[in-house]
C-alpha cells in the first residue's frame, strides 16, 4: 500500500510574472496583419536566396569549373529586413542590447555625442509562438521585455504577444523558412503602422510586479511550498524498477 510523504519546495517570495493575456479573435487579427506584413521578405527569400543542400552540393561546386555569371546580381533585399529579428537568441540578444545601452547613456548623459553612438532602436512588438519552445527556454522573455521598457520610459512599452502553435506553420509560411517561433519588430518598421497599433490597443504592457516590490527594500522570507506524494513499499519500488 502507498504512503503518504511530505516533500518540500523552495519557492520565490516575490509574484511570479505572467505573460499578457489575448483573446483568441484578436489573436487571429493580429496573426493576419503580421503575415502580411512578412508576406514581402518571404517572396524575396523564395525568388532571389538560394537555399543550401548541405555539405555535398558545395563540394560539387568547388570542384566544377568556374564559369562567368550571366545573371543579373538579385535586387536589395527590403527595407522591412533589417527592421525584423528572427529567433530566439536574436531576439534575447537584441533585449540585453536596449537595457545595457540605456545604462550606459544614463552614465554618460553631459556627453551628447555618446549618447548618439550608444542610442539603440528599441522593438515595438515581440511575438512568441509560445507552444513551439519549453516553457524554460522561453519564460525570460515577460522579465526581459518589462527591463528593457523601463530602460526607456520616454518610449511606449514593448509589447509581448504570445501566439498558439498553430500560428507557428503560418508565420514559417510567410518568411519563407522552415521553422520559426520568435520574431522581433523593430520601432519604425515600414508599414507596420496598423499593426503595431492594433497591438497596442488590444494587448497589455508586461507588468513584472517583483521589480516593483524588490524596491520597497523589504525582507521577505523563503517560500516553504509542502507537497503531498505517495510513496510505494520497497519491493513495490523494486518491483517496478526490475519491470522496467
Amino acid at each position: 500500500m502507498d504512503k503518504k510523504k511530505i516533500t518540500y519546495q523552495l519557492d520565490t517570495p516575490y509574484s511570479a510574472t505572467s505573460w499578457p493575456s489575448i483573446t483568441l479573435e484578436d489573436q487571429e487579427t493580429i496573426l493576419e496583419l503580421l503575415c502580411t506584413l512578412l508576406g514581402s521578405l518571404g517572396q524575396y527569400r523564395s525568388e532571389y536566396v538560394q537555399l543550401s543542400r548541405g555539405k555535398r552540393d558545395k563540394k560539387r561546386k568547388r570542384k566544377a569549373p568556374t564559369t562567368p555569371s550571366k545573371d543579373l546580381p538579385p535586387p536589395p533585399a527590403p527595407e522591412l529586413k533589417s527592421y525584423v529579428d528572427v529567433g530566439l537568441t536574436a531576439v534575447t540578444r537584441h533585449l540585453q542590447e536596449i537595457a545595457s545601452k540605456a545604462k550606459n547613456v544614463e552614465a554618460n548623459l553631459e556627453d551628447k555625442r555618446l549618447s548618439q553612438e550608444t542610442s539603440i532602436t528599441s522593438y515595438s512588438v515581440i511575438f512568441v509562438a509560445r507552444s513551439g519552445y519549453p516553457s524554460a527556454l522561453s519564460s525570460h522573455l515577460p522579465q526581459m521585455v518589462a527591463v528593457a521598457s523601463k530602460s526607456h520610459p520616454e518610449q511606449t512599452p514593448i509589447r509581448l504577444v504570445g501566439l498558439s502553435k498553430a500560428c507557428e506553420d503560418r508565420l514559417s509560411e510567410s518568411l519563407g523558412v522552415p521553422r520559426v517561433s520568435c520574431i522581433g519588430l523593430r520601432e519604425q518598421a515600414p508599414s507596420s503602422k496598423a499593426l503595431v497599433e492594433f497591438v497596442r490597443q488590444h494587448v497589455p504592457a508586461v507588468e513584472v510586479q517583483w521589480l516593483k516590490e524588490a524596491r520597497q527594500a523589504e525582507h521577505r522570507g523563503t517560500n516553504i511550498n509542502a507537497i503531498e506524494t505517495f510513496v510505494g513499499s520497497k519491493k513495490q519500488r523494486n518491483h517496478r524498477l526490475l519491470g522496467s
